[in-house]
């Protein structure tokens, strides 16, 4: 079973549905007959690259008010992290344009090192306040998974994966998501959110149910 999952590195919601996925993987009997596939998405492509702005500061302007306001927005995105077992820290995190973030993921799949690249992202963004824009950033963190420096190196001075980024953000629209995060089961079944474990369990019984049933296999 192929399941695809489109996420942005600076999304807390996709953090929470990746643990929550995890957490329902751990439990599935079929586990090992599964493989999941990070996509590119970004909640804000429209953000101007090399910009970084506090997220409070950010949230403030986006949605009004002041940056203590906006403090209190995520409150409740912090207790559903930390319910998963993840300690957020918007204080210092920082909102910046993923694309050149998304395009060192797909350099790191090509190492089949992916998903610990997408992992190490999100960790980076929320527990270290890390900046997801900044070359020597995204390179330490990638050689810090296994992805050789001079190919990090390499791919931020150009245009490199770009292909790949834009055919994840097409194909997420081609099947209607609208937000992140999105899991897809073997093209057959959707889930939309960061929804509870019990929700994708029921999924990954149904999606695996289906396939064993299907004349193709």
């Amino acid at each position: 079973m192929l399941i695809e999952v489109w996420s942005d590195v600076v999304c807390p919601w996709c953090y929470i549905g990746k643990r929550r996925l995890e957490k329902a993987l751990a439990e599935f009997p079929h586990a090992a007959d599964v493989e999941v596939v990070w996509r590119s998405f970004q909640l804000d492509p429209s953000y101007a690259k090399g910009q970084v702005t506090p997220v409070y500061e950010y949230l403030a302007n986006k949605f009004g008010g002041s940056p203590r306001q906006a403090k209190g927005m995520t409150e409740q995105v912090t207790a559903g992290a930390a319910g998963e077992g993840l300690a957020f820290g918007f204080g210092r995190a920082h909102v910046v344009n993923t694309y050149d973030a998304h395009r060192v993921t797909h350099l790191a799949k090509a190492h089949g090192l992916g998903p610990e690249a997408h992992e190490r992202f999100l960790h980076a963004h929320f527990a270290e306040g890390a900046t997801l824009n900044d070359p020597d950033t995204l390179a330490r963190l990638a050689v810090e998974v296994g992805v050789p420096e001079a190919e990090v190196r390499r791919v931020l001075a150009s245009d490199e994966y770009s292909g790949d980024v834009d055919a994840d953000i097409r194909d997420a629209r081609t099947l209607g998501a609208s937000g992140v995060p999105f899991f897809v089961l073997d093209r057959a079944f959707g889930i939309s959110g960061a929804q509870p474990v019990e929700t994708f369990l029921t999924a990954l019984q149904r999606a695996y149910d289906h396939a064993a049933a299907s004349p193709a296999r």
